[in-house]
């Protein structure tokens, strides 16, 4: 992570010479974030609420050093390192005319979840069916959810067998989203030649109904939005232990030139990512710089091995120089954005923040 934080002050403070040296740098940086080249939203869909309440709440000030577990999300009471939301995919089956079990709605979900990591597990995974507005009177509706477990011909008719029922419910619109838990779904998707998609079928109810076109019935589905699939992945090569959720006090002002921690305010506007990164906007990085003489005191955080080196360098000051001032603990962050398939993801990132300094 030393090279990275180089890496950025270089950029920030010594002027690049070619637009090669300065694309060489970022691509270091996003390669660090696990990308292969800086995401480009076409369509990005809204950040759901529940993804900004999970951000604000990993980002937000602490008076304390209360212990923040980045790869547990509290909401949902599962392990989790990563949130993504992946927007559906399907599209619409178009009904026969003679629809004798007033079938209101059917489509094909698909959701593409390849863009995860090799190493991710699925530790959740809820689907939304999303609707327009709320309505608190109407029809009673059915809703099926299947999954597919064999695709079939175009033209060809639907053997009921090529799905399995996932769940069956009955509902009136009183909430603008339904969930589902699709999580064993999910993992049996990491695989993807299972993941064939899933079936919606809207039917309504027609006991008691009193209207004479049984198209009627269907209105009120109308208000049918859209679906998206949210999975809380684990990486456990980032997830090792608990931090320290950072205080956000200000940084000590580097008034003496020794080694200390120095303020630097990474924005990320400066480098033309304000189109992907939703948020942070920005955050305090900071960097080590200054000196460190002999004797080391404890306030430099010395290893033993620099203790020796500024002894060794006060008796051959030219053969062995003093130690270097670098980062000796660091925090994490938390990052939301768009990925390269506009997907809204939120990420727990190591080694963001320096926290303290020290001579090594």
């Amino acid at each position: 992570m030393l090279w990275l934080m180089l890496g950025m002050l270089l950029w920030l403070y010594v002027p690049v010479t070619t637009d090669s040296e300065e694309s060489v740098v970022e691509n270091l940086f996003l390669n660090s974030l696990g990308f292969t080249s800086k995401p480009n939203p076409v369509s990005p869909p809204s950040v759901p609420p529940a993804i900004w309440k999970i951000y604000n709440q990993r980002m937000g000030p602490s008076e304390t050093e209360e212990i923040a577990d980045f790869c547990f999300v509290e909401e949902f009471n599962v392990s989790g390192s990563v949130i993504r939301v992946f927007p559906d995919l399907g599209r619409f089956v178009i009904l026969p005319p003679s629809n004798s079990s007033i079938v209101c709605l059917e489509k094909r979900l698909y959701f593409n979840i390849s863009i995860m990591e090799l190493e991710e597990e699925v530790t959740m995974g809820r689907l939304e069916v999303q609707f327009s507005q709320n309505t608190y009177y109407g029809q009673i509706f059915d809703l099926r959810l299947y999954r597919i477990m064999k695709l079939s011909l175009r033209g060809t008719e639907y053997q009921e067998t090529n799905r399995k029922l996932l769940t069956a419910q009955t509902f009136r619109l009183l909430h603008k989203s339904l969930y589902f838990n699709l999580t064993e779904v999910c993992q049996s998707w990491r695989d993807p030649h299972k993941n064939l998609g899933l079936a919606l079928v809207i039917s309504s109810r027609k006991e008691g109904s009193s209207l004479d076109d049984p198209s009627d019935e269907c209105q009120g589905i109308q208000t049918f939005l859209d679906t998206a699939l949210l999975i809380v992945g684990l990486n456990p090569l980032q997830c090792n232990t608990p931090r320290k959720k950072r205080s956000y006090s200000k940084v000590p002002s580097a008034s003496m030139d020794i080694c200390q921690i120095r303020s630097l305010y990474i924005e990320f506007k400066e480098f033309g990512w304000q189109e992907w990164v939703i948020a942070p906007k920005g955050y305090m990085a900071n960097y080590c710089h200054g000196a460190c003489p002999y004797p080391l005191t404890e306030v430099l955080n010395g290893s033993n091995h620099a203790i020796l080196q500024t002894l060794i360098h006060s008796i051959d000051p030219h053969e062995v120089p003093l130690p270097c001032c670098v980062p000796i603990r660091f925090s994490p962050i938390s990052m939301l954005y768009y990925d390269n398939s506009d997907n809204v993801v939120l990420k727990h990132y190591e080694n963001m923040v320096v926290d303290e300094c020290g001579c090594r």
